[in-house]
């Protein structure tokens, strides 16, 4: 979509809160547009940056408050948790964009390198934009989460280069033209939109097949999934398994290594010191919600929260857990995120947990859903009964809260992992600072 941002002085954006909504937020800032923004949750993260830079946040959902605005940007969560609000902004008949509209309009820009696939979307993101960053090419960036570096999710920079976050829910990322395009990994996901994952591989392989003949594909070209996508391709594709050096030291978890090993390849595609990008990614510290260490229980127990909402995320980061904590029990919090997810994943789940000693299962986070009532944290709890593990599903924050602090010891590990609002308990749980 072609939109000459230079004719547009006033935007508000609706749902701002979110966390790649405030990045394109902070873009917009930069470009010196007057940005003001509507919330339905004033303790979402990234409100008191915006707000210290200057932006006007209302927390009125009547239609009518909507402000006046060249321009109405809109999170997809409120096509179904506040449609009123994006009737009355399109009623105005002025220019009404998604968030992945108005973000592949202004990367198109400059040169994009898109950051794809299932799973370590974000944190193969914040790697390269420090790599790029140590690199001296001043990239501009767009991150589904805070980097611990900086606390932001958006770095703005000068240099040729965009760094994205490229979601492939509804599509999303075909808003983008890469010209370089990572793909982390493929899998099942989101299948409340795709059918089947040969739906979801026709989605990679049309935004594969938008990078132009100069430009690079990189992939672990020897994964099944990938097979389709990268078939009749002009581009160049390069495979980053041979990246990959686990004799790196790292700060994030090893799980990390392929993310890593992609960011490497790129990095010497664009001419940048193999050296410098090593050790650049050797003192990558992570971001916000991605196994972020909480610290501790009053009793000792280490606390981390994780981002991980699919089985094979969640089986992936304990395992690697378990292997770097085996002493002490190791005890998870769930939160499932969308009851379709919960439902055409269900088995999967079950059998994600296959390393943890104990498993609390809280209530589905619904997001963008209506409730189904065949679907709760309670059938999923009893298929992981099944497997044998212990778990038991708690219908509130304060009684999973309750039961870790009696529960969780010196030299055990506690993981709360999910996509919706679950991280609270781990902030709850962990002793402040004096």
């Amino acid at each position: 979509m072609n939109i000459d941002w230079s004719t547009i002085s006033r935007v508000h954006l609706i749902g701002i809160g979110g966390v790649g909504i405030s990045a394109l937020a902070r873009l917009l800032i930069d470009r010196g547009i007057v940005i003001s923004g509507t919330e339905d949750n004033e303790s979402s993260e990234t409100l008191d940056g915006l707000r210290a830079q200057g932006v006007s946040i209302s927390l009125d959902l009547d239609p009518h408050a909507l402000p006046e605005a060249q321009c109405y940007i809109y999170s997809d969560a409120w096509l179904t948790k506040h449609p009123q609000v994006l009737k009355e902004a399109r009623r105005r008949k002025t220019l009404v964009l998604s968030y992945f509209e108005a973000l592949g309009s202004i990367a198109r820009l400059k040169k994009v390198i898109a950051i794809a696939g299932a799973h370590g979307k974000t944190t193969t993101t914040a790697m390269m934009t420090d790599v790029l960053e140590a690199g001296g090419l001043d990239p501009t960036a767009i991150i589904g989460s805070l980097r611990d570096k900086t606390e932001s999710n958006f770095r703005s920079g000068k240099g040729n280069y965009f760094i994205v976050e490229a979601d492939e829910y509804r599509r999303h990322f075909l808003n983008f033209s890469p010209e370089i395009l990572v793909i982390t990994n493929i899998d099942a996901d989101h299948l409340d939109y795709y059918h089947d994952l040969g739906d979801i591989q026709s989605a990679f392989q049309t935004l594969a097949q938008k990078v132009p003949a100069k430009g690079f594909l990189v992939c672990n070209t020897g994964e099944e999934a990938i097979q389709p996508i990268i078939k009749g391709l002009s581009c160049s594709i390069v495979d980053y398994r041979p990246f990959i050096d686990p004799t790196l030291s790292l700060q994030v978890l090893p799980l990390h290594y392929p993310n890593v090993a992609a960011v490497l390849a790129v990095a010497t595609l664009i001419g940048i010191d193999p050296l410098l990008a090593r050790q650049t990614l050797s003192h990558f510290s992570g971001t916000w919600r991605r196994f972020e260490y909480k610290g501790k229980t009053k009793k000792g127990a280490r606390v981390y929260d994780d981002y991980a909402h699919h089985p094979t995320e969640i089986a992936i980061t304990l395992t690697s857990v378990r292997k770097q904590f085996p002493e002490g029990n190791l005890l998870v919090v769930f939160q499932p995120h969308l009851y379709s997810r919960t439902r055409f994943l269900m088995e999967e789940f079950a059998g994600a947990f296959s390393v943890a000693d104990d498993i609390l299962i809280a209530p589905i986070f619904a997001a963008r859903e209506a409730s189904e009532p065949a679907v709760s944290s309670h059938v999923l709890a009893e298929k992981i009964r099944t497997r044998g593990k212990q778990v038991q599903a708690l219908d509130s924050f304060s009684e999973i809260e309750e039961y870790l602090l009696a529960h969780a010891r010196g030299g055990d590990t506690i993981v709360v992992m999910g996509a919706g609002d679950i991280y609270r308990v781990a902030q709850h749980i962990t002793l402040k600072p004096l």
